[in-house]
């Protein structure tokens, strides 16, 4: 963002703000300290840029926060880190909600109770997931149902990969194969950016991906985006049809991502971060912000939430123990 943008950012929150939220989310925290957002990745993916513009927004409305990038396990470090903290509101986490509705059914070893060492604010964002082919594919797989006719054909390499084992992506990638009546053989990689490199060069067939990680090579041809895994089609893509409107009803989720308190904070500490938060979402620059990696903005009750949570907890679960992966990591 640059400096006359974040200028005019900073003045249009605080005349909105101006006696309302900004007073709140003072009185939270001690003001004589920066507040600190948790965040269990390294800087520069959209999960450390999806922090970094909230603590932007709230910057503005009175309240310095900075980013604490505590990378490792998946964002398991970060949310392990939460319970730690003082519950004032001058620790906030920026997570990906599946570390709390699927990780539980993944890894027998967590260190955080998913329910109860957590205070759930809102949600900011989320991304569907896409379903691309690659040149190993033959031209004539430009829908679900010929790739699932090729895939019969050439079960040795109709594999899908994901970005992690054990992701949104991953068990949207064994829902289909489900659906499909397949037996797709998952390649799990260590992040987006390896498998796209396989992708484009043709060394893997398929890949399910979240929507921002294909935008930078529509233009290429080298791949092809068969399908999303939204209620509706995506803005994004709206010329692909989502797997709903091909026959395949039950492959539908997305990734998102919220904020959280310390276990044990205040209704009145959840209520003015919940209050800040929703202004900021609502600006031009965060939009904008999230348009650049593919993120639909998403706001929700802190009651809301918790609901929301609860419901993709257990809606994963059976999907997760069908599919018989679990780690010990």
């Amino acid at each position: 963002m640059d400096q006359p943008s974040r200028r005019a950012f900073g003045k249009g929150l605080l005349t909105a703000l101006a006696g309302t939220t900004m007073p709140l989310l003072a009185r939270s925290q001690s003001s004589t300290q920066p507040g600190r957002v948790l965040v269990g990745y390294p800087a520069g993916g959209t999960l450390d840029q999806t922090a970094r513009r909230f603590s932007d927004a709230w910057r503005q409305q009175g309240r310095a926060y900075i980013v604490d990038n505590r990378a490792g396990a998946a964002g398991r470090v970060a949310n392990a880190q939460l319970k730690r903290e003082r519950a004032d509101g001058s620790v906030v986490l920026c997570t990906h909600t599946s570390s709390l509705t699927i990780y539980p059914h993944v890894y027998s070893n967590l260190a955080y109770d998913s329910t109860n060492d957590f205070t759930p604010v809102t949600p900011v964002c989320e991304a569907v997931c896409a379903f691309a082919v690659s040149s190993m594919a033959p031209q004539s797989v430009t829908s679900l149902a010929e790739f699932v006719r090729w895939a019969k054909e050439a079960p040795h390499k109709a594999m899908y990969a994901s970005p992690a084992a054990g992701s949104v992506a991953h068990f949207l990638g064994f829902r289909f194969s489900q659906a499909a009546g397949l037996n797709l053989q998952h390649v799990p990689y260590r992040g987006s950016a390896p498998a796209l490199q396989d992708l484009l060069g043709g060394q893997i067939a398929s890949y399910f991906g979240f929507v921002g990680d294909f935008l930078p090579y529509l233009a290429t041809g080298k791949l092809r985006i068969l399908g999303t895994t939204g209620q509706q089609r995506s803005r994004f893509l709206p010329k692909v049809a989502t797997f709903a409107e091909q026959g395949l009803a039950g492959v539908e989720g997305a990734e998102t991502y919220g904020l959280f308190l310390p276990p044990k904070a205040s209704d009145s500490t959840v209520n003015a971060l919940y209050e800040a938060t929703k202004v900021a979402s609502q600006t031009s620059v965060v939009k904008a912000g999230f348009d650049q990696i593919g993120m639909d903005p998403i706001t929700l009750s802190p009651r809301e939430f918790v609901q929301r949570l609860a419901k993709e907890r257990e809606r994963w679960r059976p999907i997760v123990k069908a599919s018989g992966f679990t780690s010990q990591q």
